[in-house]
């Protein structure tokens, strides 16, 4: 099991936007089956974290290349993917392995 993290570095003042398209682009997703429950975390210089910032962050069994053959992504999360990028200035993906039961060690 996989914990994702897609960030993005919004322009000066975008955040609370890019936040709002994000969570819109992955309820897209999560209605075509194509990703689990995400959740969508951002500062809009109202917390004291990385300003102008926006995480979305989900879980998975496997990590699955959004290039893979027959996949078809769904017109909303095109659409929302291009304002997305005219309001960033880039972005990052963090993954981490989630610890479960059947990994741990005798310890």
């Amino acid at each position: 099991m996989y914990l994702l993290r897609r960030i993005f570095k919004c322009k000066p003042g975008e955040a609370r936007r890019v936040a709002s398209l994000v969570q819109k682009q992955a309820q897209a997703f999560e209605e075509a089956g194509q990703r689990s429950e995400c959740r969508v975390y951002f500062n809009g210089a109202t917390t004291p974290s990385e300003p102008d910032t926006v995480v979305l962050e989900w879980t998975d069994e496997t990590l699955r290349s959004t290039m893979r053959a027959g996949l078809q992504l769904p017109q909303a999360v095109r659409e929302i993917g291009g304002q997305v990028a005219q309001l960033t200035e880039g972005n990052r993906i963090e993954i981490m392995e989630l610890m479960t039961p059947d990994k741990m060690l005798d310890v």
